[in-house]
């Protein structure tokens, strides 16, 4: 099993202590690269691939660790998109 079939049944699994490195991770394989707000954009940071989707969410703080709603919003964003 490869580290991208990994990830995904982690991210499946829905896990509690699912961290925003992992995230990060997980987005580039299906070729999603972190865009950052710039100097205002606080917490709030963006995915976007080659076709300017973007997938939102805010960056977990202090804690890298990802909230359940945001685990959920995850998995719901990448089946809209046939991702997963």
């Amino acid at each position: 099993m490869s580290k991208k079939e990994k990830l995904i049944m982690r991210l499946m699994s829905e896990p509690k202590d699912l961290t925003f490195d992992e995230v990060i991770q997980l987005m580039r394989f299906f070729d999603y690269y972190l865009i950052t707000g710039g100097k205002t954009g606080g917490s709030r940071v963006a995915f976007s691939n080659k076709n300017k989707d973007y997938i939102r969410m805010h960056k977990p703080h202090p804690r890298t660790i990802l909230k359940p709603y945001q685990v959920k919003n995850l998995i719901n964003d990448l089946k809209e998109r046939g991702l997963i």
